[in-house]
């Protein structure tokens, strides 16, 4: 395409030849322009629109605005419904806690009303004694497939149901934090005194030395067997064959393992708090002073050794040094 341009002062004639790369200037530059133009004037007329804040210029301006908030909305709620369906087994967790807290706690000997509650006070918020949530949320990420959560469920209330407030849900959730955290406590506290309760008994010769045998005599008065007189016998006597095992009947530390001129062979275990349990008139001892043994564990032989009249294990359990009577250990609880 030529364009020819002639000039009215020296009548002279000049030619301009366009050729494509003319024509692709030409129009990149048109619609640059038309770009800075239409930027130019949305970018005025939603600053007029603000300005004179008519009622129809911005629900036009604002209206794609609305809707983008609306999404965002219904995703937050969507989340938070989710979340209070968890929130909701969650708080069903919590009361089978409870439950076994109960249990643990009657079998540690308290009363489980003596366990402090960390239920918060009645005012509308969620607590122990709030019914299950429901929830429009569809589904929920359950917990490990080894611990399924509680089975719920009931029919559709007839009075009407709404979606929980982000401020509802928080406070729920710093509710149950709270009350977890409590549970924690108190099942700790739990924990201590059972492992306590368990460890004492460790201690407490409640294990019978020789399984399953009768006693020729008991603890108390009874006539001697040497002499015929009235004596006090302080221990019980298991008659057994010479070399029948003799087992701790409890945890312990020996603190005499020998020879005495009345007990014959004889081994003696310190449990604690004073408590001593003697072994006497072994055939052979299996543990030395010093060793810890522990509850059933061997430590001597069954004989006849010293003022013995035959063989059997005369067993005693003394308190700061003053005989107890055996049995009552052995008998339940």
């Amino acid at each position: 395409m030529n364009i020819i341009l002639v000039s009215g002062a020296s009548a002279r004639a000049r030619t301009i030849t366009l050729d494509w790369r003319h024509w692709l200037a030409g129009s990149v530059t048109l619609l640059v322009l038309f770009i800075a133009f239409t930027l130019l004037f949305n970018f005025l007329t939603l600053e007029w629109a603000a300005a004179v804040r008519h009622p129809w210029l911005q629900a036009i301006v604002l209206a794609g605005q609305r809707e983008e908030a609306q999404r965002n909305l219904e995703k937050t709620q969507g989340h938070i419904n989710a979340m209070a369906l968890r929130l909701g087994e969650l708080q069903a967790r919590v009361l089978r806690l409870d439950s076994l807290g109960e249990r643990l706690a009657k079998s540690a000997g308290l009363n489980p009303d003596e366990l402090p509650s960390g239920a918060a006070p009645d005012d509308g918020k969620a607590g122990k004694g709030d019914a299950p949530m429901d929830s429009t949320g569809k589904g929920a990420t359950r917990g490990r497939d080894a611990d399924p959560a509680p089975g719920r469920g009931g029919p559709v209330s007839s009075l009407p149901s709404r979606s929980f407030t982000e401020r509802e849900f928080e406070t729920m959730l710093a509710n149950l934090t709270e009350e977890v955290d409590t549970r924690t406590d108190q099942y700790a506290v739990l924990e201590a005194l059972l492992v306590e309760d368990s460890a004492s008994r460790k201690f407490l010769p409640t294990h019978e030395p020789i399984p399953d045998h009768w006693f020729s005599s008991n603890f108390g008065y009874r006539i001697d067997p040497f002499n015929g007189l009235r004596t006090f016998h302080e221990g019980i006597d298991f008659p057994s064959p010479v070399g029948t095992t003799i087992t701790a009947a409890a945890s312990g530390k020996v603190i005499f393992a020998g020879v005495h001129s009345d007990y014959g062979k004889m081994v003696e275990v310190d449990h604690g708090n004073g408590l001593v349990t003697r072994y006497a008139h072994a055939s052979k001892l299996l543990v030395k002073a010093g060793d810890l043994v522990l509850r059933g564990q061997p430590i001597a032989r069954v004989g006849t050794t010293g003022r013995s009249t035959g063989a059997h294990l005369h067993y005693e359990v003394r308190l700061n040094g003053t005989p107890q009577n055996p049995a009552r250990f052995f008998k339940p609880g």
